[in-house]
């Protein structure tokens, strides 16, 4: 019989799983499922299964509880980041961030990413999958029972694009958001997009709402095709048409992300063309310096000119704030994560095919 991955099924599918195969054992299933999330083992301990011992040793044989091995962790000060791997030999790198207004997640989607922004270090990897569900929710287990990261906020901006991978992420969404499970509210959790209309379309009227950001980094389409890619399918009128239309049928607010890369995008006249781009859309600015790569071809604007810029959008009425760099000295900052090496390691072992 093969084993329930119980890491990829909310409480009702996986107690009612195991109601399907055996007749019976919904509710010993669901207390189970309570106990592996609200402690990270599973025991079947409670006194409910006092008179159930065969119905524990079922659910304790039949649930696939295997994860990706944490391989390392590191840390840079405060900020940490963790690297787990998966049964093909691939990592998966997550990071915690500790915050004043409790601990932040950052979690990936993908091992790699086939947007191949030029300033994003997982772009330079290219794509090598998708991930599971599971996989997904095995760095919030992590994170939090093996690691004891106390964290209230996830965000989906980690390696990949969530959109690229969107029905197993939503699919983690509403494991993440089970009552009985993690529990997280829609309003902690973020997911984090460059730009794909169609994935944006799609989440404007999903039945789960969590945040939504967008990556613009660039005001123009001239320049956000030379920064990234995926505009050259989706411009700038298009991506627009997509964010209004969140914005009048959720009633809810965008985070737009904004690399600065000096000399590139940084201007005070950049500024009153981002602002001019997001008239009529409810956002808020975040403004990230740019972080070095492995190899580089940007650079990272002085805090004069970060500060320009910042007053100047905030100027035609936005709000704005700057990300303060945490993790860079780990590659664990915004734009950082990926392992290019790995996958020339891949290629060679013709484990993954040549893009």
């Amino acid at each position: 019989m093969t084993k329930l991955s119980i890491f990829s099924l909310t409480h009702h599918a996986f107690a009612e799983a195991v109601r399907l195969q055996l007749g019976k054992g919904y509710q010993h299933a669901g207390l189970a499922y309570e106990e592996l999330f609200r402690t990270g083992r599973m025991t079947c301990q409670n006194p409910a299964f006092d008179n159930a011992t065969a119905l524990r040793s079922y659910i304790l044989e039949n649930v696939d509880l295997d994860m990706p091995k944490l391989i390392t962790e590191k840390s840079d000060g405060a900020t940490g980041k963790f690297l787990l791997r998966t049964h093909d030999s691939l990592e998966i790198e997550s990071v915690c961030i500790p915050m004043q207004s409790g601990g932040t997640l950052c979690v990936s989607s993908q091992v790699g990413c086939r947007m191949g922004c030029a300033f994003c270090e997982t772009g330079r990897m290219g794509l090598l999958r998708n991930l599971t569900v599971s996989e997904i929710i095995s760095q919030v287990f992590t994170a939090r029972h093996t690691l004891g990261f106390d964290f209230k906020n996830i965000v989906f901006m980690g390696m990949g694009e969530p959109f690229d991978n969107y029905d197993h992420v939503m699919e983690a969404i509403k494991v993440l958001l089970d009552a009985k499970g993690f529990g997280f509210g829609c309003r902690h959790i973020s997911v984090s997009t460059s730009g794909c209309v169609d994935g944006i379309e799609r989440f404007t009227y999903a039945e789960e709402m969590p945040n939504l950001a967008v990556s613009i980094n660039a005001p123009t389409d001239e320049l956000r095709n030379r920064l990234m890619p995926v505009n050259r399918k989706y411009n700038l009128q298009q991506l627009h048409d997509a964010m209004r239309k969140y914005c009048e049928h959720t009633g809810r607010e965008i985070l737009v992300a904004y690399v600065l890369m000096k000399g590139q995008n940084d201007t005070l006249e950049h500024a009153d063309q981002l602002a001019a781009y997001l008239r009529g859309l409810n956002v808020k600015v975040n403004l990230i310096p740019y972080n070095a790569q492995s190899r580089d071809r940007f650079a990272s604007p002085d805090e004069e000119t970060v500060n320009a810029f910042s007053n100047q959008v905030r100027s035609h009425g936005y709000y704005t704030l700057v990300r303060s760099t945490k993790g860079q000295r780990i590659m664990a900052a915004c734009g950082q994560l990926g392992n290019v090496k790995l996958r020339r390691q891949l290629l060679d072992q013709q484990i993954v095919p040549a893009t």
